[in-house]
């Protein structure tokens, strides 16, 4: 099976999809891999530029039938602070480091790392290790949309 184009989420239904796949964050900003269903099938992914596919996109096959994205969970590290500056202070940290981060309407996740982990602490901020699908911003220079396409390689982190 091979898919060359997307429905964003939202815009189908996600309840009739033919099968799923289920991608941690770094496996969802691609352009061309196979990609293993849940079923067991293969589906090549085949678009012509990367693209950050996110939680409940759908993957049009050639043949008909939609393929759902799913996010995997992973390790992550959920920041929490004791006031909105000190949390905006720790985001701001983030930040000038370059990190992937999620942001929360009053916490940020970030992948774990013990040594950004011990700076959010020193910062003021508390972390708690959870399992969670990671859907980190997609920066200033995406576009504003999960599937702006550029040339520029996958985020790094």
């Amino acid at each position: 099976m091979r898919s060359a184009a997307i429905l964003p989420a939202g815009t189908w239904d996600a309840a009739k999809a033919a099968d799923t796949v289920l991608l941690d964050f770094d496996q969802r900003y691609r352009r061309r891999i196979m990609l293993h269903t849940e079923a067991g099938h293969d589906v090549l992914l085949d678009l012509p530029q990367a693209v950050r596919l996110r939680h409940d996109d759908g993957l049009v096959l050639d043949e008909g039938g939609i393929v759902r994205v799913q996010a995997r969970a992973e390790s992550l590290v959920e920041i929490h602070a004791h006031g909105e500056g000190d949390l905006v202070r720790i985001a701001w940290h983030l930040g000038n480091r370059h990190l992937p981060v999620q942001l929360l309407d009053d916490r940020i996740r970030i992948r774990t790392d013990h040594v950004i982990e011990a700076m959010v602490e020193g910062l003021g901020g508390h972390v708690e290790h959870i399992e969670a699908p990671f859907d980190p911003e997609a920066g200033a220079y995406a576009g504003g949309h999960a599937h702006h396409h550029d040339d520029d390689d996958p985020p790094h982190g």
